[in-house]
């Protein structure tokens, strides 16, 4: 299974759109992501990113309510027996 995680775009670097990257930032922690797939994306815009690619844009209620499901994946999954 693949999973790809919504950032928001912080910063964008270089001109040409294959090589176009972005500083992505996932509940304050930043990553390098390439904006390859998304060369509309602008700083402010979310993004869904997996394997450093973003793949496509998403708007923000959307992202929040992504990572609002991972936090209730990831509790459900501390309480889980062993």
């Amino acid at each position: 299974m693949c999973l790809a995680i919504p950032g928001e775009i912080i910063e964008i670097t270089g001109g040409d759109p294959l090589t176009r990257m972005a500083r992505v930032s996932f509940g304050g922690v930043i990553r390098e992501a390439s904006l390859a797939y998304v060369p509309e994306a602008k700083p402010g815009d979310y993004v869904l990113v997996h394997a450093g690619f973003a793949l496509q844009t998403i708007d923000e209620e959307e992202a929040r309510r992504t990572l609002e499901l991972l936090e209730q994946m990831g509790g459900a999954a501390e309480g889980a027996p062993e």
